[in-house]
């Protein structure tokens, strides 16, 4: 039975690439079988089975059985995808524990020095980019957080400022009490009133809602430092979050002379919290 169009395509979801594919279903029809017979009925070539079926195994999709010749077995899908879940998982409770590793060892130290020395050379605009997703914008702005040493300054949609407080509360205590100064422009409403009384311990919060000219500016921008910013290019709220789009900068001149002016301004037309 050859898999519907839909299940190869879940299956790329999980990482598995066209020839795995077409190995895996091939081999979950036959239970056990060669690489040559697998290539005849999976449309894969024969030169490159071998080493998609190692790929697989080294997933943990299917085992491999020494012989003459080699067989690859494949159990149940669920018992299969259960096996490369439990795979995953090890492979990155292991890859995790290198990092840890390195980062506590003199080569991190060195590494540290290479950049030092040589981001100075760099031209701000190879300091720049733009980043796809908001999983990676929340990545960078976890980064930008942990970095900050002096001003920490966000302006932030309703959505945005929750996000903000389920993500990064601790980030924010924690620069608060190393002194970093920290300013949060957002529009506030029943629903955020909550977030604002935790957040407020650590930062000065001002509402942009309903104030003239301010609330046309209503988007999502974070500065660090006057030396690095992150600017939404999408609205929250009408896209999805993996089309979420953000323009990110180490540029000092562009954060310190044009945006961080501009979220004064704001600052200084939005209105103080009033809390019970």
């Amino acid at each position: 039975m050859v898999a519907s169009q839909r299940t190869m395509d879940s299956l790329k979801t999980i990482g598995l690439n066209k020839y795995e594919r077409n190995l895996w279903v091939a081999l979950l029809s036959r239970g056990a079988s060669t690489a040559g017979e697998l290539s005849d009925i999976s449309n894969v070539p024969r030169s490159r089975c071998y080493d998609v079926l190692e790929s697989l195994a080294g997933k943990g999709f299917i085992v491999i059985q020494p012989g003459k010749p080699i067989k690859y077995i494949v159990k149940s899908p669920r018992e299969a995808l259960e096996r490369a879940t439990k795979k995953i998982n090890e492979d990155a409770v292991e890859l995790t524990d290198k990092i840890e590793r390195l980062i506590k060892s003199d080569a991190i130290k060195e590494l540290e020095k290479i950049h030092k020395d040589n981001i100075k050379t760099v031209k701000p605009e190879d300091m720049t980019g733009t980043l796809k997703g908001r999983y990676l914008m929340m990545q960078q702005m976890e980064t930008m957080l942990k970095k900050a040493k002096k001003s920490i300054k966000l302006m932030t949609t309703a959505d945005g400022l929750i996000e903000l407080m389920n993500n990064y509360a601790g980030l924010i205590k924690k620069a608060s009490e190393n002194g970093v100064k920290i300013k949060i422009a957002a529009p506030i409403n029943k629903q955020t009133m909550c977030v604002v009384k935790d957040l407020s311990k650590y930062a000065q919060i001002r509402d942009i809602g309903n104030v003239e000219h301010v609330e046309k500016m209503l988007g999502r921008f974070y500065a660090v430092d006057g030396e690095e910013f992150l600017l939404s290019l999408t609205d929250d709220a009408k896209v999805h979050p993996t089309q979420d789009v953000a323009l990110w900068s180490q540029s000092d001149h562009a954060t310190a002379n044009i945006f961080e002016p501009m979220f004064e301004l704001v600052w200084q037309h939005s209105k103080p919290i009033k809390q019970n």
